[in-house]
């Protein structure tokens, strides 16, 4: 019998898959517990509307992280702090700083979660922090550290 699954279904298929499967094991295990649909041809036609939607709905969400990365990499975020001898600082910049000077500066509401620094910002300066906006674009944030 032929199924189309409704979720990730172990060691059988991911959500969408059209898989070939027993009769009882349809029967008695997967359309009760709503894992898969009989592949009838409206189920079909369903699933390869749902598939279209989503990929249109992805590639939205990839134009719309390709512009914020433009805006982000366009922009500088100034961070003040307070500093010692030799060019050190007390303390060091943390990606929730940078989040809070990106929206207060450049406006843009950036989630610290999305923000990635190699290493601690210790000391004064001009660095980079990655931030990531989606699986494939990442834009560059110009971070500059300077005295208090």
């Amino acid at each position: 019998m032929k199924i189309i699954l409704l979720q990730d279904v172990k060691a059988l298929g991911k959500k969408g898959a059209l898989v070939e499967v027993s009769e009882g094991y349809a029967r008695n295990f997967l359309l009760p517990r709503k894992l898969g649909a009989p592949a009838t041809a409206e189920n079909m036609n369903t699933m390869k509307l749902k598939k279209a939607n989503e990929e249109r709905i992805a590639a939205e969400q990839l134009a719309e992280a390709k512009q914020l990365a433009e805006k982000i990499e366009a922009g500088t975020v100034t961070i003040p702090l307070k500093g010692g001898e030799n060019g050190k600082t007390y303390g060091s910049v943390t990606s929730k700083e940078i989040a809070e000077a990106a929206k207060k500066q450049l406006g843009m509401d950036i989630d610290r979660k999305k923000i990635v620094l190699a290493e601690p910002i210790k000391a004064f300066g001009a660095y980079e922090a990655a931030v990531k906006l989606h699986r494939e674009v990442q834009a560059k944030l110009k971070v500059k550290v300077v005295e208090a």
